[in-house]
């Protein structure tokens, strides 16, 4: 019942604060759009708390650098946007060209600034997060990026993707890991909601100036093991390492590589 009367509010919130974004999408500037999207990120965290059971603590606020700099997240569920955007002032979001098939949001997201890249990949999608994110840095915003590019399960991660490594080397800004237990309660995309209380934690900025394979392995191994600790918070089980899983995409390349 809880979830269902969650999945109401969601949609209904979600239609109106669409409507509202559009129209505030004539307006000069960003600002009244960015106001409507914290909003609506505050009210449906109010909902998935009072309707849906779930409370969301936010740890580590104290951590996050002043002036611009990247956010590089665990994702594990659609609530994660709404957790950044509520507590994260001047935020511009990494997200996949799926969005844009949506109605109403393309030009939403065109306005507002969103760096919109090819779900797909490849060296398009990587010249596209550069030329995007260089105008959202020149903004002095800040950069939301989910590094796996996927929603994972409790438990589990996808492949780092290099393109936060790239921003954080181009743009010379400090990394903010994030970890959070938030699929315990709300898998994924999934409808039931477990009542409970999750956590969000903001780590440790990670400073600039590192290579590659340091900063990846550095974010990764923070990430993984902060949420994987939550996790264990809110189950009462064992902290166990995340299991690695391929992507449709890695399995379907690694078939056609053993038919080769």
């Amino acid at each position: 019942m809880r979830s269902f009367a969650f999945a109401v509010a969601y949609w209904v919130m979600s239609i109106f604060y669409a409507l509202m974004t559009a129209i505030l999408a004539l307006l000069p500037g960003r600002g009244p759009m960015g106001f409507a999207l914290r909003l609506y990120s505050q009210r449906m965290l109010w909902a998935l708390r009072w309707f849906g059971g779930v409370k969301v603590e936010v740890k580590g606020k104290e951590r996050l650098p002043d002036g611009a700099f990247i956010i590089g997240a665990k994702h594990h569920s659609w609530g994660d946007g709404f957790v950044m955007f509520a507590n994260v002032p001047n935020l511009v979001f990494v997200t996949g060209d799926h969005l844009e098939r949506i109605p109403l949001l393309r030009g939403i997201l065109k306005k507002f600034g969103a760096i919109v890249v090819d779900n797909c990949g490849g060296p398009e999608a990587r010249r596209a997060l550069t030329e995007k994110a260089a105008a959202a840095h020149a903004d002095g915003r800040r950069i939301l990026i989910y590094p796996e590019g996927n929603l994972a399960k409790p438990g589990e991660h996808f492949r780092y993707r290099t393109g936060v490594f790239h921003m954080y080397r181009d743009f010379d800004l400090p990394v903010v890991p994030v970890a959070t237990n938030l699929g315990v309660f709300w898998t994924q995309t999934e409808h039931h909601k477990t009542p409970g209380v999750a956590t969000v934690e903001f780590l440790d900025p990670i400073p600039p100036g590192l290579g590659r394979a340091e900063f990846m392995a550095l974010l990764e191994t923070r990430v993984e093991t902060r949420t994987q600790e939550l996790i264990a918070q809110a189950t009462g089980q064992p902290v166990r390492p995340s299991v690695l899983v391929p992507t449709p995409d890695e399995l379907k390349k690694l078939g056609e590589a053993q038919v080769a």
